[in-house]
């Protein structure tokens, strides 16, 4: 069975979501990603032991960051599964691209949000 999933979402495969850092997703978002979700394994069901539950302490501080600098939180999200739902892997991305969708572009990326006052990347020749 071949399941399709939106051809925007880009795959980062890890050893273990708790290989994940605040920065990664940060980074992602400063490179162009709109949103940024993590799949990880089931709670309670980490073969690293606490590695999905490391990740989701991350996700939850990256929508807490992103919402002081007057980004949604929305657009950062983890989801848990076992290797053996793909239909539900299939799912979860449907769903965050359809929730990106409606958020629209990043303003990250686009450099109109509040962050950035609209002089993303201006430089000075005073000194």
């Amino acid at each position: 069975m071949r399941l399709n999933y939106p051809t925007s979402i880009k795959i980062i495969k890890v050893p273990c979501t708790g290989k994940v850092d605040v920065i990664h997703m940060l980074k992602a978002m400063e490179e162009g990603a709109d949103g940024v979700y993590v799949v990880g394994c089931m709670e309670g069901e980490c073969h690293f032991l606490k590695g999905n539950l490391r990740a989701k302490k991350r996700v939850q501080h990256v929508k807490e960051l992103l919402e002081e600098v007057g980004v949604s939180g929305q657009r950062v999200e983890m989801f848990n599964l076992s290797a053996s739902e793909a239909p539900r892997f299939v799912q979860f991305a449907r769903e965050m691209t359809e929730r990106i969708t409606r958020l629209g572009p990043s303003p990250i990326r686009t450099g109109s949000g509040p962050e950035t006052d609209g002089d993303r990347g201006a430089e000075s020749d005073e000194k």
